[in-house]
């Protein structure tokens, strides 16, 4: 994935904590690409009762091979930028899981 330097990741307590920016209501499910320094992520689901933020985190969770336990929302639950914590996962592995898209 180009420009998947740019994108805010950082190690945190227990895993990594990266930016992303959710575009809810497209017409399909995808990680898009790189938006400044946030994944952007398409989905389907509506931007209510937090539909959107757990068809996102179900997307970063396949894309990154790991649970949708492991994904959790930590900032940005009702804004487009979101923060989302990948479990047990360094900054770098995150980063090398995404490139090799």
């Amino acid at each position: 994935m180009q420009g998947i330097q740019d994108i805010k990741i950082r190690d945190a307590d227990g895993g990594a904590i990266i930016a992303v920016r959710a575009v809810p209501g497209s017409s399909r499910d995808r990680i898009v690409g790189v938006l400044g320094d946030c994944l952007k992520i398409a989905t389907s689901a509506a931007a209510e009762k937090g539909k959107a933020n757990k068809a996102v985190a179900a997307l970063l969770a396949d894309a990154l091979g790991v649970s949708s336990s492991s994904v959790r929302l930590v900032a940005g639950p009702a804004s487009r930028r979101k923060e989302f914590r990948i479990l047990h996962m360094t900054a770098e592995r995150v980063r090398a899981k995404l490139a090799g898209r």
